[in-house]
């Protein structure tokens, strides 16, 4: 499968529900444009007997409509057969369509864009849960994939569902944005030759979401690219934020409201603190509301050293999102050169800060390989000390606490070349380790670890105070 790029471990889950013997199940969620319908169509390709996408904010009727119309392909009948009453009849329709080709191969169905089908008062899912239950289950050749970009719902209706489809999910795969090194392979595949300073700029504006990916054009380096796709009127990403959001959730104002909220405070706030920033109400709504965010990718929450879940410290983790509000949304500058423009002001250099180390936090895994830590067991947290007026507090954005006695901490810097540790940033690290050595009243040995994109420059001042040195190079392993 030379078409997909990495999906590694959801590609041998696949696998295994070809040589299965027993009907499967499969919920496929993640944030909207990350590639699940791409993944889900070429690798059933050979497969595939029907695909139905369900349409935003359409009519029962439309739905039922485009459902008859697809069906029609799929049996290549010159004519669509009769629109049908309900969901229970459409899935009749489907049953006797598909029984005949799964006596003789291996068979997948796949419904997209699941959560739209089931509107309200649909009546979509109690009918699909009957047809599982009463015929798919007894089909040993039959792939069932339902796949949605709303991954609450997806999570809340069908993997966590309470009636007819309770504990019949076979395999459920979330499907999370490139990793740089995937990023690299992908825009490799697409003849952008680009290294990986350049990738990576283009990883803290767009994420690793293939779909913008996809508008990376050869010959052009990371500024140019931004340039077109961010900055000028057919851009496509001019107008991507609020579709984005809208397009997955009903009240998405609230949404965008916490997105707002994190984007101003980079050092991530509690649940608690969302609800004042955000004037929200406590209890289910906010949680749901939060839930929602983190399950489609938005947000992540990171657990605070020694604290529980309840402690979580909530940040902005879509690259895109961060850029749009730092600089598209009221920006006066368009056209070819604004980016490069912005590059060099103030304001990107400490965007550049923030979205470099929400590069790192999503590639812990391999800067513990970079470490030389990948088998050993360890627990992934921040840390933040925050005193009364007057006395100097403290954060630690990532920490590595280690099973073999040791305590791994991260600090990670953007610069254009090496990064040089000078009297006054050196006496601030010093200070950090100190306060959470005292705070924390921890017995193991602290190391500090730089994660930077050039390398830290030799100096007096990193001897004997930097004992991991990480550069870019290392994330793309």
């Amino acid at each position: 499968m030379k078409e997909i790029i990495g999906r590694i471990d959801e590609k041998r889950i696949l696998e295994q529900t070809l040589k299965s013997t027993e009907a499967e199940l499969i919920a496929i969620f993640g944030r909207r444009r990350v590639g699940k319908t791409y993944l889900i169509r070429k690798f059933f390709q050979k497969q595939m007997i029907f695909e139905f996408s369900g349409v935003h904010n359409a009519t029962l009727r439309e739905q039922l409509t485009n459902f008859s119309n697809t069906l029609a392909e799929a049996m290549k009948l010159p004519v669509p057969p009769v629109i049908p009453a309900n969901w229970t009849q459409a899935f009749q329709m489907l049953k006797n369509y598909a029984e005949p080709l799964l006596k003789k191969n291996k068979c997948v169905i796949f419904l997209d864009e699941f959560p739209w089908l089931s509107s309200a008062k649909s009546g979509f899912l109690p009918a699909f849960e009957f047809f599982w239950n009463s015929w798919g289950t007894k089909q040993n050749n039959l792939i069932l994939t339902i796949c949605g970009s709303a991954a609450s719902w997806m999570i809340q209706k069908v993997v966590n569902n309470k009636g007819g489809l309770h504990n019949r999910i076979t395999r459920k795969l979330r499907l999370l944005p490139f990793t740089l090194a995937e990023t690299g392979e992908y825009l490799k595949h697409n003849n952008v030759n680009l290294d990986h300073y350049q990738i990576a700029q283009l990883y803290m504006v767009v994420g690793g979401i293939p779909q913008y990916l996809k508008d990376i054009l050869p010959g052009q380096s990371a500024a140019q690219n931004i340039d077109r796709i961010c900055f000028t009127k057919d851009g496509a990403l001019q107008n991507e934020f609020n579709n984005l959001y809208r397009s997955l959730f009903a009240e998405a104002d609230k949404h965008i409201l916490v997105v707002r909220a994190l984007a101003d405070k980079p050092s991530g706030l509690t649940r608690k603190e969302i609800i004042t920033e955000c004037g929200l109400s406590t209890g289910g709504t906010a949680t749901l509301l939060l839930e929602e965010l983190t399950e489609s990718g938005f947000i992540s929450p990171y657990l605070p050293f020694e604290k529980n879940t309840r402690d979580s410290i909530y940040k902005l983790s879509d690259e895109y999102s961060r850029f749009y509000l730092k600089f598209m949304e009221s920006s006066r500058a368009t056209g070819t050169g604004t980016w490069i423009k912005l590059s060099t002001t103030p304001s990107w250099r400490s965007w550049s800060g923030l979205a470099f180390e929400s590069v790192c936090l999503k590639h812990t895994k391999e800067i513990k390989a970079a470490l030389g830590i990948a088998g050993v067991y360890t627990e992934e947290s921040a840390w933040r000390y925050a005193p009364g007026k007057g006395r100097q507090g403290a954060q630690i954005d990532l920490l590595f606490d280690r099973q073999d006695f040791c305590i791994s901490i991260c600090e990670m810097k953007f610069s254009t070349t090496a990064f040089t540790i000078d009297k006054a940033y050196a006496a601030e690290l010093v200070q950090k380790r100190d306060v959470f050595k005292s705070k924390t009243k921890t017995s193991k040995t602290l190391f500090i670890v730089m994660v930077t994109t050039f390398g830290t420059q030799d100096n007096s001042y990193k001897l004997g105070l930097i004992q991991n040195d990480i550069k870019l190079e290392s994330l793309f392993k």
